[in-house]
């Protein structure tokens, strides 16, 4: 069996990664002539980092992330509302671990360049055929404009966002859908703050919040922190979303002036949006859940499938376990087509689940009772909050980050060996 992965992000990485530890032949096909480690912050929860420890990068991933210790959620001048552990804190055998995106696609593209030779970068996707037999992929040299095909027995769209595999699967599929929220982001270094592996949830989506965490274990080692930072603002009414590019620069100006008199415990957001030397902006948008991924020997995986709100850390980490189970189930069976229903069975429902869960937003109804509550802040949350309020709280976040620690801590390795008879 031969599959073709259309993407070299981090889904995409991982698909071959995990493809070729099951014996099962792939390559992958990148836009991007030379990938760098571009983007920001993400985070991995542990059901996603079990995964890449099963695949062997456990002590690569300890190299460059930093092991979240907890959330803990503030109003706008720093008091604290909850705090919910996280990792091997909250119980799990695995921890999360808060990393730079472009730092954790040059790791999984180290290891796919050692153990399967590296990707074919440069290629566009134009399309694709079909039949009963194999998939051949339309591609485009982006540098001389020279037209080739691959065929194989599998295609696999890893293409992100704006995936092309996507649009040709589902060429009546609707628009991004823009919830209205506006984001900037970016990293900076900066001082430590708190115990160093925290991440700071500030304020509500009803009007701003903002996202902090470390993300480098280096610049931890040096005494310092790569801090990634988010704004939320809601300014307009939810509808189709505007154009969607990762890379459009932003504006501190633009960011600067809705946070004006804000409190961090031990950081401050003024002093961190100055010093950042590129702020990127962009909507927060998703896609509705399609009813079905794809079609024959052809199927989605990551941003491609399910792009989903921000909220829960769960972009990265669902991409990993697409990746997974796709090679589990391709590992186990010699009929491809039989092999991506199985995958999509599994994979589409839960997926689908977050992305509508995610909308609900869960922490937003909370955070604007406190405001009406103490909207000049307050000193202890219990004078605030019942302590029924404050578990629903944190029940309501652990239903889009947690899954059960016991079923992750007990069940067997997805590591698999492809079945050839």
């Amino acid at each position: 069996m031969k599959v073709l992965i259309v993407g070299g992000g981090i889904g995409g990485l991982t698909a071959a990664l995990s493809l070729h530890a099951a014996g099962v032949d792939c390559e992958v096909v990148e836009y991007v002539v030379q990938p760098r480690a571009l983007g920001v912050g993400i985070n991995l929860q542990p059901h996603a980092v079990r995964e890449l420890t099963d695949l062997g990068l456990g002590d690569a991933l300890a190299e460059i992330g930093i092991p979240t210790s907890r959330m803990m959620y503030t109003d706008r001048f720093g008091g604290t509302i909850v705090t919910i552990p996280r990792g091997r804190l909250a119980g799990y055998d695995w921890p999360q671990y808060s990393v730079h995106r472009g730092e954790l696609q040059m790791m999984l593209l180290e290891h796919v360049r050692d153990r399967l030779g590296g990707i074919s970068t440069g290629l566009a996707l134009d399309s694709f055929e079909q039949n009963g037999t194999a998939v051949t992929a339309l591609l485009r040299d982006v540098r001389t404009g020279e037209r080739l095909s691959k065929t194989a027995d599998v295609l696999v769209g890893a293409d992100g966002l704006h995936s092309t595999v996507r649009a040709r699967l589902h060429p009546n599929d609707g628009p991004l859908l823009w919830n209205g929220i506006r984001m900037w982001r970016g990293t900076v270094e900066g001082d430590p703050y708190l115990d160093g592996a925290t991440m700071i949830i500030a304020g509500s989506n009803r009007s701003a919040k903002f996202v902090l965490y470390p993300v480098s274990a280096r610049a931890g080692a040096r005494g310092r922190a790569l801090l990634n930072w988010v704004a939320e603002v809601t300014l307009a009414e939810p509808g189709p979303a505007p154009a969607a590019d990762w890379s459009r620069p932003g504006r501190l100006e633009d960011v600067l002036p809705h946070y004006d008199g804000w409190r961090l415990p031990g950081a401050d957001i003024a002093a961190i949006l100055a010093g950042t030397e590129r702020i990127l902006e962009y909507p927060m948008v998703d896609r509705d859940p399609l009813p079905s991924w794809g079609i024959g020997r052809v199927t989605l995986l990551g941003d491609a499938a399910h792009p989903m709100y921000p909220v829960g850390s769960n972009g990265g980490s669902q991409a990993v376990l697409d990746a997974r189970v796709l090679a589990r189930e391709l590992a186990v069976t010699t009929d491809p087509a039989a092999g991506l229903a199985a995958y999509e069975e599994e994979r589409r429902p839960a997926t689908a689940d977050l992305v509508l869960a995610q909308r609900e937003l869960p922490m937003e109804q909370t955070i604007a009772l406190v405001t009406e509550r103490a909207p000049h802040g307050f000193d202890d949350i219990a004078d605030v909050l019942t302590p029924e309020e404050l578990a629903g709280t944190a029940g309501a976040q652990r239903r889009l980050s947690d899954m059960d620690v016991q079923a992750l801590n007990s069940r067997p390795s997805w590591n698999v060996v492809r079945r050839t008879t």
